[in-house]
């Protein structure tokens, strides 16, 4: 099984994949994927050879890759007040 974030959704009907650490791009159609998913979701997805058998969304990664986002903008906005 890898992990893979949504990049981004082209036309409204095709998704784009960064495929584990190596951040393999993919292009799916957005019905192989499930309904809530959406740009910066993360994904598990199991493949046989380069076809996809299933694909997950997985919430708890994509809440901790948010939270961290977060985090890193807060830090910026502090170090950016302090040096005016």
């Amino acid at each position: 099984m890898d992990k893979a974030v949504v990049d981004r959704i082209v036309d409204g009907d095709k998704v784009v994949l960064l495929v584990g650490e190596e951040e393999k791009e993919m292009i799916l159609s957005l019905s192989q994927l499930p309904e809530d998913v959406k740009e910066g979701s993360w994904v598990r997805v199991v493949f046989n050879n380069e076809e996809v058998i299933t694909i997950e969304l997985d919430n708890d990664e994509t809440n901790s890759r948010k939270q961290r986002i977060k985090s890193k903008m807060e830090l910026l906005k502090q170090r950016s007040k302090k040096n005016r």
